[in-house]
């Protein structure tokens, strides 16, 4: 750290935090890019859903195993060369999913992107913690934040356009420039920031890392998509046991690849949890919308992404706001505040039925992730505050994991609850459209409840003086 404090001069930290921000948005806009052209894809490729839907698992899947071993990069490369490393990949990654004709190249490229969005991330996160001031960083943190969700909310819609007028060759077309600018942006201006331990690679933790967070992944993601339930459930359990073994081993490791004893520090467990919370709200919303939209008010595909549209650019708003917000007034009011708006607003938009308007479900949605956007970027950046600053890529890593995690269960479990809800209806002779209302009502009130829990435990970080742990 003393190097960072001597050179502190030659650090220009908002150059730093545009370039890894914009490259940062790049790959998580790719990780939703094709969400629109799956349908386009099955027909050119004459493959299955069953098949196509690999292109959505496995990105999800590559990314958060290379979430927790990029915890691992940071400490081993230099910042800049493990950037342009992870950068590099994207672009090969992408010029081979533009060049892509069979289903398995496609499939191919996309785990190569993947695995640089994976990296992406904490390099991000990382770097920004180590060269932000702590005074400023709730507004730095909020732009993370407000990249992370941006990128994957914007990727359907901006792509849905493109596809209006071009073949889906031309959504990673359109990456290719904007790569090659970001590396050479990152060239001239990332510094290597990070304090470089080479600790020793643990095979075993590495391989266990991936059965366990793979497998849990897989697991929740196919859940509701129906399919052989009971290889899936016994992939899960693998993956259940595999995760248990990888930290049983990481407790044993002089050198760990993920220091989960992290989770020792009281703040920092309960800002993870208030993270996971908001993410499974936002994105549960985000999936389940759409189908109650498309189902029970009959509207059409475009008009669903137009309606999430304006709550997705004021959640990115308000994420950047709470970040400046955060830094003058701390978490104690902010964070409460966010999940009371969160409670209210859901609850109602819960009520909704095959009669309620357009106009009433996307106000009643900008004002949920209003809610949200207080919420995500401050309880991230207490939650990191904790640390020390040796601690900072595994706690970044552990959060980034844990958003993976909680986007899997918010597009498996809720929406397994909708289906349920809904089938119950039909059995008692309701109309489809009905069903599904009734459906995405009982979902999102078992979501009220959550968001419930996370309001209760908001509450507690008005206790600043919880013991800390060492690790």
């Amino acid at each position: 750290m003393e190097e960072i404090t001597k050179s502190k001069t030659r650090i220009n930290t908002r150059a730093i935090l545009a370039v890894l921000a914009f490259s940062a948005f790049i790959a998580l806009f790719n990780e939703t890019i094709l969400n629109v052209a799956l349908n386009i894809l099955m027909e050119e490729m004459n493959i299955t859903a069953g098949t196509i839907q690999w292109l959505v698992t496995a990105y999800m899947i590559v990314v958060s195993i290379m979430v927790p071993v990029t915890a691992f990069l940071t400490q081993s490369f230099e910042t800049k060369k493990l950037y342009l490393g992870a950068m590099t990949i994207l672009l090969i990654g992408t010029i081979c999913a533009a060049c892509s004709k069979t289903f398995t190249i496609l499939l191919i490229s996309r785990i190569l992107q993947a695995s640089a969005t994976g990296m992406m991330i904490p390099i991000m996160m990382n770097t920004i913690l180590l060269v932000t001031p702590p005074e400023k960083r709730g507004s730095a943190m909020g732009i993370c934040v407000c990249v992370i969700q941006l990128g994957p909310a914007l990727g359907p819609t901006i792509s849905g356009l493109i596809l209006q007028f071009f073949s889906w060759h031309a959504l990673f077309i359109t990456l290719i420039p904007l790569i090659i600018l970001s590396m050479i942006l990152g060239y001239i201006y990332l510094v290597n920031v990070s304090t470089l331990t080479k600790p020793k690679i643990d095979v075993i933790s590495i391989i266990l890392s991936t059965i366990g967070f793979g497998g849990i992944i897989y697991g929740l993601s196919s859940f509701s998509g129906g399919g052989n339930m009971k290889m899936i459930g016994i992939i899960f359990i693998i993956g259940i046991i595999s995760l248990f073994l990888f930290c049983k081993r990481q407790l044993l490791l002089k050198e760990p690849m993920l220091e989960i004893r992290t989770l020792k520090y009281p703040l920092f467990s309960i800002g993870v949890a208030l993270v996971m919370i908001s993410m499974i709200t936002i994105f549960t919303m985000n999936v389940m919308l759409p189908m109650f939209l498309q189902g029970a008010l009959k509207t059409t595909t475009f008009m669903s992404a137009m309606v999430l549209l304006p709550a997705t650019l004021t959640n990115g708003f308000v994420t950047l706001i709470s970040g400046k917000i955060y830094d003058k007034l701390g978490a104690k009011v902010l964070i409460p505040v966010g999940f009371i708006i969160i409670l209210v607003s859901l609850f109602i938009l819960s009520r909704s039925t095959i009669d309620t308007s357009l106009a009433k479900i996307t106000a009643i949605y900008i004002v949920v992730c209003i809610g949200v956007g207080s919420t995500m970027s401050p309880s991230q950046t207490k939650a990191l505050n904790q640390l020390p600053k040796k601690a900072y890529p595994h706690g970044v890593a552990i959060l980034n994991t844990l958003q993976q995690i909680s986007a899997a269960i918010g597009s498996s479990v809720f929406i397994s609850i909708m289906s349920a809800s809904q089938l119950k209806s039909l059995n008692n002779s309701a109309s489809q459209e009905v069903a599904l209302a009734t459906g995405f009502g009982a979902a999102s009130l078992v979501l009220v409840i959550l968001v419930l829990v996370g309001l209760c435990l908001s509450f507690t970080l008005k206790f600043e003086n919880i013991k800390k742990n060492k690790i």
